[in-house]
Order: C-alpha cells, then sequence, then structure tokens
C-alpha cells in the first residue's frame, strides 16, 4: 500500500475544479496525508480582520491537489474515505463577509438592504478537550463548544472541459459544506475525466446545518484520506456512505432544486442495492429519508437525503468498499472516529 505525504506550497493550490494541472499522480489505493488551508488562505487571524480588508476575492477556498488518479476513466466511481481530520491550528474564524449569508442581501437577489457590519470570531480550538471556545463580540456570554471536524470541499474535475470555482458544489462534488463530510465518511463521486482530479480543502473546525452566516469555524486541517477507485458506476450526484447511513448530495437553486436532486439519486441508489423499481423506491423512500440542509449560502445551495441503513434488508454498497475502506484505516492508527 502506498502512503504518500503532501503539504502544498501555495503556488501548488487549487481554485478550481477542473483546468488545473495534477500535483502529482497515484495509485488507487494510495492513503494520503495532507493539510489543506482554510478558506480564508489563513488570511484572518485575529478579530481585528475582516474580509473587506484582509481577503482577495479571487483566492478564496484554496484546495490541495488535483491528484490523477492512475486508471480512472469517465463513468468509473472515485470512493475517498476519510480516515482522520485533525485541526492543523490552535484557533479557527468565522467572519460576516458583506452581501454574503443565508440572512442577507446577495448578489443573485438584491434588495437595497445595506451590508450587514463587518464581524470576526477567534475560536480558540482545545485539542485535549476537542472543543472550540466561541465568545460573544457584543456580551461577555461564553460557551464551550464540542469540535466537528468536516471539509467543507470534496470533489474531482466536471465533464465537458468545464471549469468551475472551488466556490461551487456541483454534480462534481465541490463545495457541498456538508457536516455529513467527516472523518469515518466514504465520498462516492463520478469520475467525469481521465485521472479524475481530485481535490479537497476548506476545513472547519464546526459547522451546523446550512452554514448560515456563510462561514464555519474556517481552519487549517490535517487530513488523512485513502482514495480507492471502483470501475463503472458513477454517480450522478454525490453519495456518502457511513457504518449507519447512506447519504446523497444534490446542489442548485432553489433549495428545493438541491433537495430534488438528493431525491432523485437516493431512489436510484434503492434501485440499485435493492432491485426497486423507481416508483417502490420513491415510496420507501418517503418513508424513511431525513434531509439535513448543508448549505444555503454557496453559488449553489446543498441538501442531504440521508436513509439508516438500520432500518433495511443489509446491502452492499459498491462491494462493500466502504467497510473496507475501514478496515484499512484502523490499521494505520490514525482512526479519529
Amino acid at each position: 500500500m502506498d502512503h504518500i505525504t503532501f503539504i502544498p506550497t501555495v503556488e501548488q493550490m487549487a481554485f478550481t475544479f477542473g483546468g488545473a494541472d495534477p500535483v502529482m499522480r497515484i495509485k488507487p489505493g494510495t492513503v494520503l496525508t495532507l493539510w489543506a488551508e482554510d478558506a480564508f488562505g489563513g488570511r484572518i487571524t485575529s478579530t481585528d480582520d475582516v474580509a473587506s480588508s484582509a481577503l482577495d476575492t479571487e483566492d478564496l477556498n484554496p484546495q490541495t491537489g488535483p491528484f490523477w488518479i492512475e486508471g480512472a476513466q469517465p463513468g468509473d466511481t472515485l470512493a475517498i474515505h476519510l480516515v482522520d481530520l485533525t485541526p492543523a491550528r490552535s484557533w479557527g474564524a468565522s467572519s460576516l463577509i458583506p452581501f454574503f449569508g443565508g440572512l442577507t442581501s446577495f448578489p443573485a437577489s438584491p434588495t437595497l438592504q445595506d451590508p450587514l457590519p463587518e464581524r470576526t470570531w477567534i475560536y480558540e480550538y482545545d485539542s485535549a478537550a476537542r472543543t472550540l471556545g466561541f465568545s460573544a463580540r457584543g456580551s461577555d456570554f461564553e460557551v464551550a463548544l464540542p469540535a466537528n471536524p468536516m471539509l467543507g470541499t470534496v470533489g474531482v474535475a466536471p465533464a465537458r472541459r468545464e471549469v468551475r470555482t472551488s466556490l461551487v458544489p456541483d454534480s462534481f462534488g465541490g463545495n457541498m459544506d456538508t457536516p455529513e463530510m467527516a472523518a469515518g465518511a466514504t465520498c462516492y463521486l463520478r469520475v467525469n475525466v481521465e485521472g479524475a482530479l481530485f481535490s479537497l480543502g476548506d476545513g472547519h473546525y464546526r459547522q451546523g446545518e446550512g452554514e448560515s452566516c456563510g462561514t464555519a469555524v474556517e481552519g487549517a486541517m490535517n487530513v488523512t484520506a485513502i482514495v480507492e477507485l471502483i470501475k463503472g458506476g458513477g454517480p450522478a450526484w454525490p453519495r456518502l456512505e457511513t457504518d449507519t447511513h447512506l447519504m446523497a448530495v444534490g446542489s442548485g437553486r432553489p433549495l428545493e432544486e438541491a433537495w430534488r436532486a438528493g431525491q432523485v439519486e437516493m431512489i436510484t441508489w434503492l434501485g440499485e442495492l435493492y432491485g426497486l423499481d423507481r416508483l417502490d423506491a420513491y415510496q420507501l423512500l418517503t418513508q424513511i429519508s431525513q434531509n439535513p440542509i448543508a448549505n444555503v449560502v454557496d453559488v449553489n445551495y446543498s441538501a442531504v437525503t440521508k436513509i439508516d441503513k438500520r432500518l433495511l434488508p443489509a446491502a452492499s454498497a459498491y462491494g462493500g468498499v466502504h467497510a473496507s475502506l475501514r478496515g484499512t484505516a484502523r490499521s494505520l492508527g490514525t482512526i479519529s472516529y
């Protein structure tokens, strides 16, 4: 088994899916130990830093990658198992950005509303307790919150020579911003171009569903992942599997379009797993699905369709690759779930 450590320089980071040269070629089954910068590019470090002066809008959400996966061809499935996500800094940052977020005027839906005042919060990370300290800016309120490290962005190059900003989620994955993208999850993505060109980034030390204000507790992340290739079977939309759940992530605007995409993808998956026709799968899904909102702030919104595997007969998705990768993860001795 190959085990590769890669810490990108600033010049090696990618800001698009598609259109970027691979940083290296790897074989399926490779274990990757990576470092990923935060969505701010490390530019917000204190409560005195605000987006309008600290950020370069052309250099947001840097990605580690892309990696060329040997043997990957369009229509295949790339499986990325997240073994470990550990905050790489002792603090994370969240900030109100002018005309960005779920509860303010924004360019795609403009109003005469003035931008909200800029404000930045710094969360101190306690690695021993695995908590983040929230300190209110307008009062003396403080509370320690459990960390839930996740990746906002996991994706591959889109089809048809498209080049998409790393701020966008779509069928190729990208900036989905779902808390479900945590250690212990396996993400399945359709390969659209030769080599897949897989990237990840946008570490979040904590995020609620929806990412309401537009920024989570953003922070650089140490990532351990295993990348595997499954010939054929590429899903139309990203899929996730954990020990207990199957999930599909749809993206679009308005939010119901994202929800519909995830619902249709899960109906397809239920058909593959249990031999159900679309109407039976539709009926079953109606009675068992959960629908966490991933984000309502990105260029496209993302919604998760989630089902509890324990409600259904045991079935082996993609030949049981999730269980296999989980076993490999245990053998590494770095598992964090």
